[in-house]
């Protein structure tokens, strides 16, 4: 009896899950990335500035990343391109978190694989085009949704 209650817990629990995440972005691939970008850059996060805010049942965390450009990677001609090694970028992302004590809608919790201060990273930008979650026509830049920032991985010595 005993093992049967755990077994329709888990199913339970299974369920539950399967519902929360139902709707989920799927992660884009790295090729996926680079091609949908307007704006690649290789830098390093300098600083990370957030706010929160309540929208309906969500809570939103929106972010501005100050990044420190090292190698702009997209547009390739230097002469289209306004991101300069050695300069700065700030980049928009953010997340939210359904608040209700309902099941939430289908939907997304915004961007994933955030980064942290000091971090070295691929960003893969959008400007004045939709970023995947909606429209961007301001001129900033957001960072391709979901999965826009990549990781490098520290080359061994």
């Amino acid at each position: 009896m005993r093992s049967m209650s755990i077994a329709l817990g888990a199913a339970a629990l299974a369920g539950a899950l399967a519902c929360l995440t139902f709707a989920e972005r799927p992660d884009a691939s790295p090729a996926n990335l680079a091609k949908t970008a307007t704006h690649t850059v290789i830098g390093k996060v300098k600083r990370i500035y957030e706010r929160r805010s309540r929208r309906g049942k969500w809570s939103y965390t929106d972010y501005v990343a100050e990044v420190v450009i090292e190698e702009p990677e997209k547009p390739k001609d230097p002469k289209k391109g306004d991101l300069k090694a050695g300069g700065l970028v700030y980049v928009r992302y953010w997340r939210r978190h359904w608040i209700a004590r309902n099941a939430p809608p289908p939907s997304t919790g915004g961007h994933r694989g955030l980064p942290k201060e000091g971090e070295r990273l691929r960003i893969h930008l959008l400007r004045n085009t939709p970023d995947g979650f909606g429209p961007n026509t301001d001129g900033g830049y957001n960072v391709v949704g979901p999965n826009g920032f990549e990781r490098i991985k520290k080359e061994k010595s």
